[in-house]
């Protein structure tokens, strides 16, 4: 937990971006009856039936000095999946960075084994060389700052996406109305108020 703590604290440094990597599932959800829309004195209307189109899954990069973020949707999650999301990354945004320093959770997709498996070797050492790790702790996905994002996508995405397409639309325009604002994230949580508010998280020396 510290050692996240600590990487946020670091002053913004182009050159070593810290970036916020999460995923998740996305329901895909088509109508039964088409939607009537709002007319005068009347607010639109969606029959609560709906039609389950299955699932996708969601990357999402946030990094919350720079104020960008980016949305990408797949059919799966797995460590191939996740390896060609950090290949697009680090070739493109941050190509001409020197590291990119990564927040992840504690999935098991989420380690530069997944990159060795999906690449050949040498292609594989150099994403690897490019990136500096960090892992939130078991249960502490929460300090993970992509999460405060996955939290805006939710209540800004409709109710009832039916198709990846209309997925990757939406996406697509969520990250580039944040993006142009610069929407940020003001990290409060420090290490200090960690050893204070989580004590009962910490080894006990106490004989």
């Amino acid at each position: 937990m510290e050692d996240v703590l600590e990487v946020y604290r670091r002053p913004y440094d182009p050159r070593r971006p810290v970036v916020c990597f999460d995923e998740t599932s996305r329901q895909l959800l088509g109508q039964t009856r088409a939607p009537r829309p709002p007319a005068p004195g009347q607010v639109a209307r969606h029959d609560y039936e709906y039609v389950r189109e299955g699932t996708a899954n969601v990357f999402l990069s946030f990094e919350p000095l720079a104020g960008w973020r980016t949305a990408a949707a797949t059919e799966r999650r797995t460590r191939q999946d996740w390896a060609h999301q950090i290949q697009q990354l680090l070739d493109g945004r941050y190509a001409t960075a020197e590291k990119v320093v990564l927040i992840l959770d504690n999935l098991n997709t989420h380690t530069p084994g997944s990159l060795y498996e999906t690449f050949g070797p040498a292609e594989a050492r150099r994403l690897t060389e490019k990136l500096e790790i960090h892992h939130t702790p078991k249960h502490g996905s929460w300090l993970n700052m992509a999460e405060i994002e996955f939290s805006a996508l939710g209540r800004a995405l409709p109710q009832r996406i039916a198709a990846r397409g209309q997925l990757d639309e939406s996406l697509a325009a969520w990250s580039a109305e944040r993006n142009a604002r610069g929407v940020g994230a003001d990290w409060q949580f420090r290490t200090q108020d960690a050893r204070i508010r989580l004590k009962h998280l910490y080894p006990s020396n106490e004989l």
